[in-house]
């Protein structure tokens, strides 16, 4: 055993890096060149320059006194080689780098076939044996990213901006944030994957976690699309030649391979595309570096102005293959004044192609952090870090981490309190709020004006409320909130109340508990298939009083947490007086001749003196549990955080039941299921679907008309895109049942493949949606409903509307279509 822990030590000792190559990397002209792969022939490891053209090579003691040849290697320029000796610790090699000599002395046209479109061909036709030729692999990951402000105004929305956590300085300009890391990554086809975190650096945060992770910097042009919020087509997908045109800039040699310089144009604007330029090495068909752009337009993120891919390749000989060392994404962004531009950077080194993976070397943790990652200190980064820092970059880390202690201070948060806490003339309207960061607590009061509706029950009616907050830590994963609400009736002259409180524990289960009590008036749809605010308006102006009510004094506990990783369960126990309420006021700005209120009771619309049940008590349970099957997580000292897989559906299993009624038909027992889902359908948009199914166990024939199913229905000339299980021109409760039921939705946004294609329309950058939403009850007969709407409507970077037309039964005004707004948030 000590032969073994001396044998370690040893070799421990042999490959400890022992001295250090630094230089910079500039072009013909002087100008320095960022992110050149910077590595040493026959081995996995190299580095890249930063931003300002340097670069720090490590050595290892194996290196001493031997002769290395560093290979300089960059998109658009020639690969430089540099025999070094290394005979000190410290030695220093300059570069400069030449534009590549590209020729198309060589390039033989043949029945006038674009060249081009030749090796674009060969690519495509072998994109799947490249993607699938790495099955397996481990290596070491680095990354660093960055965020920085061009320019910011002092408000935004009314809102002080302040100086955005120290980064901004009096010129409104800076880094708000920047991060590194260093982990160990794993993977293996088709999709097992892992990262472990051993050392990660915030800027600022002594305490924090970087956010930037090897899946979410893993993107690949093999692939038929790239994941940009919308599919982005690759250059040379299956389909490329329909959505690009290729010219054949010239060629060079790299390690005696013929390497192809090819320029990628649209053939349509605004496509879901990329433009640039891209190397195809000949014969083997694969990349040997990328440089693509794309824009906020074509992935549709609005506050996205520009996005730039660069990617680089090196050859590793006992693959036969062109290797992804470095990837650079730069990116610019603009909204409402504030702007400025950022990068990720990702260096890959220390590849390992035949690792000997077991049973257990994958699970669904897909990342997590050794311990201590966030304390390393300035000697490991300025030792471990491939990529050094640039001068902006370095004066950032000293800035922040020489003011942190003082941000952090008791004196310092009170005084930025002190700035939030000051009652304004505003915040009788806005509203208040007191904080106190040092302890962890804040307390604040929306006054009724911010909740002013009207309808018939109540009349004009507002709602004042008290919240309280604290926390255990600054990631707020242990966090206690309490509210305090007071809802006053003008016409009906009622006041009610609600009180509250919720605990959750831990952000890794995430269990929580609550407890809420009082008197409140609610929909009897308790989903509110009427947003108050539309209802309050429709009602006002058009003397349409959709929104049916009741009065509910209760007393209830919640309970919820993740059993096991993709597993949920909640459950609630309650006890409720239900009571009817009726009309009060027939209040409408615009009074209709053909045209009156209509009662509170769903169940007959002129029935005034009745409700569409009788007051009572009754015992409630319910108990749900959520599957989401194939769910990977990441793993933060601050909890988990899960990532949902878009293979599978979730299903929810649902058991509610009505108990100890004061009207013994009243009691009830329901068992519904749920399954949702949302998933791209390659370059052809994304699908989503909800499908219900439930059922009344027993006799249910007498359960009040609360309990029943109810459906989101629509009578208004607006709807919610964000709610997919509703239906658009069915009226709110006329299919509600107590027997079994089955509905079903489903949309699917084409996010431009269809509209993209079309000239001129496809400059409105508008996406086509198509839906269907079906249902069956055991008493009535099957329901449908067809969609076509536009979305992503609207000016500028504000795209929040959606416009459809609906074709079902039992449209509005009697017809059998109706055309729909749509807002989305």
């Amino acid at each position: 055993m000590r032969t073994y822990f001396t044998l370690v030590i040893i070799l421990l000792f042999y490959f400890v890096t022992a001295a250090q190559i630094t230089g910079t990397v500039v072009s013909k002209e002087g100008e320095a060149l960022p992110f050149v792969n910077v590595f040493i022939e026959n081995t996995n490891r190299g580095t890249t320059t930063n931003g300002d053209g340097q670069y720090a090579l490590e050595l290892l003691v194996i290196d001493q006194g031997e002769t290395l040849n560093v290979s300089f290697q960059f998109l658009g320029y020639a690969t430089v080689i540099k025999e070094v000796e290394v005979n000190s610790e410290e030695m220093t090699v300059s570069v400069v780098m030449e534009e590549s000599s590209t020729s198309l002395d060589e390039v033989i046209v043949q029945g006038g076939i674009n060249p081009a479109d030749r090796i674009i061909q060969g690519a495509v036709a072998s994109r799947k044996k490249n993607l699938q030729k790495i099955g397996a692999y481990t290596a070491s990951f680095y990354s660093r990213g960055l965020w920085q402000v061009k320019d910011a105004p002092d408000k935004i929305l009314g809102q002080e901006v302040g100086d955005l956590g120290g980064g901004l300085d009096s010129t409104r300009t800076g880094i708000i944030y920047l991060s590194e890391t260093i982990s160990n990554i794993k993977y293996q086809r088709p999709d097992n994957f892992s990262e472990v975190i051993v050392a990660s650096k915030v800027s600022g945060d002594d305490n924090g976690f970087s956010f930037n992770t090897a899946s979410d910097a893993n993107f690949s042009f093999y692939e038929n699309t790239l994941d940009l919020n919308t599919q982005i087509i690759s250059p040379i997908a299956s389909n490329a030649f329909s959505y690009y045109k290729y010219n054949l800039e010239g060629t060079f040699f790299e390690n005696d391979q013929l390497i192809n310089k090819i320029t990628v144009t649209p053939r349509r604007e605004n496509d879901r595309v990329f433009t640039g330029t891209i190397y195809i090495v000949e014969d083997s068909w694969q990349l040997y570096g990328v440089d693509l752009q794309t824009d906020g337009s074509a992935i549709q993120v609005p506050f996205i102005e520009n996005l730039n891919f660069k990617q680089n390749f090196k050859y590793e000989s006992s693959l036969s293959q062109w290797v992804k060392i470095s990837q650079v994404i730069d990116f610019s962004f603009g909204f409402l004044g504030l702007k400025g531009d950022g990068r990720f950077t990702a260096a890959y080194s220390d590849y390992e192609f035949a690792p000997q993976f077991t049973k257990g070397s994958f699970s669904a943790e897909i990342l997590s952090f050794a311990d201590q990652a966030n304390k390393k200190d300035s000697v490991f980064w300025e030792r471990s870090r491939p990529v050094p820092l640039t001068s902006l970059e370095i004066n950032d880390y000293v800035k922040k981490d020489s003011i942190q202690v003082i941000r952090k201070s008791k004196k310092y948060l009170d005084s930025i309190d002190d700035r939030g806490n000051r009652f304004k003339i505003t915040s009788p309207i806005f509203g208040y709020s007191y904080t106190d960061t040092y302890n962890k607590w804040r307390f604040g009061i929306t006054p009724p004006i911010q909740n002013i509706q009207f309808n018939t029950v109540q009349g004009w009616n507002g709602t004042m409320q008290a919240t309280y907050s604290s926390w255990s830590d600054e990631d707020y994963s242990k966090s206690l909130s309490a509210f305090a609400k007071a809802n006053y009736g003008f016409s009906e002259d009622r006041l009610r109340y609600t009180l509250g409180f919720t605990r959750r524990f831990n952000r890794t289960n995430r269990a929580t508990i609550s407890a809420t009590g009082g008197v409140d008036i609610l929909q009897v749809n308790n989903a509110d298939p009427i947003r108050p605010i539309i209802n309050s308006y429709l009602t006002l102006t058009q003397e349409k009083n959709f929104a049916k009510y009741y009065e509910k004094e209760f007393a209830q506990l919640y309970y919820g947490q993740e059993i096991v990783n993709g597993l949920r369960a909640n459950a609630i126990i309650a006890y409720e007086q239900r009571n009817p309420v009726f009309n009060t006021t027939d209040q409408t700005f615009f009074p209709k001749e053909d045209r009156e209120y209509t009662s509170n009771n769903p169940l007959n619309s002129f029935d005034t003196e009745n409700g569409a049940f009788e007051a009572h008590s009754l015992g409630k349970l319910f108990i749900s549990a959520t599957a989401n099957f194939g769910q990977k997580y990441y793993s933060y000292p601050s909890g988990k955080f899960n990532v949902t897989s878009e293979k599978y559906p979730s299903l929810t299993l649902v058991y509610e039941k009505g108990f100890g009624a004061s009207i013994a038909d009243y009691n009830f027992d329901q068992l519904r299921v749920v399954a949702q889902q949302e998933f791209n359908v390659s370059n052809k948009g994304r699908m989503s679907y909800d499908v219900r199914a439930g059922t009344f166990l027993g006799t249910a024939k007498g359960v009040s008309f609360i309990d029943r199913q109810h459906f989101n229905g629509n009578r208004s000339l607006f709807f919610e895109p964000s709610r997919l299980n509703r239906f658009n021109v069915l009226p709110y409760y006329e299919r509600s049942t107590n027997q079994g039921y089955v509905e079903g939705h489903a949309e699917h946004n084409f996010k431009g493949w269809i509209l993209g294609k079309i000239p001129l329309v496809n400059k409105l950058n508008f996406n086509l949606i198509a839906g269907a939403h079906v249902l069956s009850t055991n008493e009535s007969p099957f329901y449908r409903e067809f969609t076509v709407g536009i979305g992503n409507v609207g000016w500028g970077k504000f795209r929040l509307l959606r416009f459809d037309y609906v074709y079902g039964q039992g449209a509005l005004g009697g017809n059998d279509g109706a055309f729909l707004i749509g807002l989305s948030l």
